[in-house]
């Protein structure tokens, strides 16, 4: 969390200054790019792509690091779900069968082996773009950049007050885990069942869950006490001024994915496979 209570990281990269609206349209368009390929090339091409933007934007590598192994372990539970339920999808989808080991009941196939790569390098390259867009943009310029393209102010501090929070939500479960282990509830390693340790971790909903709504009865009195809502304009304090290499990055966006749409309209294959 930043000094500024948000996940915001201040800093003075292009995308700090970039337009937080073109921020948000970069990061849809980029998401409809990779959903729209079940292609291990493009994959790889977005990912090192983005790998390479998210260096651009100085965001410390130790801010961004448990999110991707997350990300990394999400990946790879997903992985073996699909490999449980569907074990000979990638052979479906290519018409083609090479095993390479029999697990239990299960035949791995080289198929479906790079099914599933693709598949994780897929969500794995959103990682990237959605990280630039968190963690450089400032909560009240994106809800004003917002609104200034033609969306409702009311919907526009929806998305201010939701990255405002989500570290606050962070710290209150960290305060919970806290005062329960004082109590001598266990979510480490010393815990030595693993099925006791998620149990202990599931208790901590529920008082999260009522500090949460806590939290937003608060924010709503509060700004129903400011007459939030009354008016059906309002100022700003916080805005972002658009630039002429706003116009530039908006340019080579629709340069690069009229280009992706091209290709997925003349290349209608529904999965990549080279062998």
């Amino acid at each position: 969390m930043s000094k500024f209570g948000t996940l915001y990281v201040d800093s003075d990269s292009f995308f700090h200054r970039m337009e937080p609206s073109l921020k948000l349209l970069v990061f849809l368009l980029w998401s409809v790019t990779v959903f729209m390929f079940l292609d291990l090339r493009v994959d790889i091409f977005l990912l090192v792509l983005g790998i390479i933007l998210l260096s651009l934007s100085r965001i410390p590598f130790i801010i961004i690091r448990n999110l991707f192994i997350v990300v990394i372990i999400f990946n790879l539970i997903n992985a073996l779900f699909i490999f449980l339920i569907t074990p000979d999808y990638g052979t479906i989808l290519t018409g083609k069968t090479t095993v390479l080991c029999n697990l239990w009941h299960y035949s791995l196939t080289l198929e479906t082996l790079f099914y599933l790569l693709t598949l994780s390098l897929k969500y794995i390259s959103l990682m990237p773009m959605a990280m630039i867009l968190i963690f450089t943009t400032h909560p009240s310029r994106f809800a004003s950049s917002l609104n200034r393209v033609g969306i409702p102010y009311k919907i526009a501090y929806t998305f201010n007050i939701i990255f405002r929070y989500i570290p606050d939500i962070q710290n209150e479960f960290k305060t919970i885990a806290q005062a329960q282990a004082a109590r001598g509830m266990s979510f480490g390693k010393d815990e030595k069942s693993f099925t006791k340790r998620v149990r202990n971790l599931f208790n901590l909903t529920i008082p999260l869950i009522n500090s949460a709504l806590e939290r937003i009865d608060k924010v709503t009195n509060a700004m129903d006490l400011r007459g939030f809502g009354k008016y059906k304009t309002r100022t700003w304090y916080n805005t972002t001024k658009i630039k002429a290499s706003d116009y530039v990055v908006l340019l080579v966006l629709i340069i690069m994915f009229g280009l992706f749409l091209s290709i997925k309209i003349t290349d209608t294959s529904m999965f990549w496979y080279p062998l």
